[in-house]
């Protein structure tokens, strides 16, 4: 890894549709090593996929819920129950594993309370939970999906 291929990885996390030819006269290489070096880091996962991202608001998903869960107790037959309810709620897009009090912090998009509800409802009929707290964001501050490059 160097600093071609963290300028390569910092173009492709902004834009991963650019053409190689553009990243390539960025990053001052030509096309054809640019395109070497990519599918070298797809390679050795440093590129796990590349996606679109779509704008939630034009897909009716506006409204973001952060849900901190506690579970009712530490066994993995309940966290694998967890994990198949989260893998198969659609509207569950994040989920994380947490130390502290709170066990699991959850992202949850929706259009609207009325349809958070009918999710809370879902998820709380198939499985028990010790505390389900639920926050309504407010205003989205910052969101990316890039993560920085300068740590390796």
């Amino acid at each position: 890894m160097d600093d071609i291929d963290r300028k390569i990885l910092d173009a492709l996390q902004h834009d991963s549709d650019r053409p190689v030819s553009e990243i390539a006269d960025e990053v001052n290489l030509s096309s054809t090593p640019c395109w070497r070096r990519i599918r070298r880091l797809e390679e050795l996962g440093f590129i796990k996929k590349r996606v679109a991202l779509a704008d939630r608001r034009q897909m009716n998903v506006a409204m973001t819920v952060f849900v901190g869960v506690k579970a009712p107790r530490h066994q993995i037959d309940w966290l694998d129950d967890f994990r198949k309810l989260i893998e198969n709620t659609p509207e569950v897009v994040e989920a994380y594993r947490l130390t502290g009090e709170t066990d699991y912090l959850i992202k949850i998009v929706v259009p609207n309370i009325e349809v958070y509800d009918t999710v809370y409802k879902r998820m709380i009929s198939k499985l028990e939970f010790s505390d389900f707290n639920s926050s309504i964001s407010m205003e989205e501050m910052k969101f990316t999906t890039a993560v920085t490059t300068k740590y390796i």
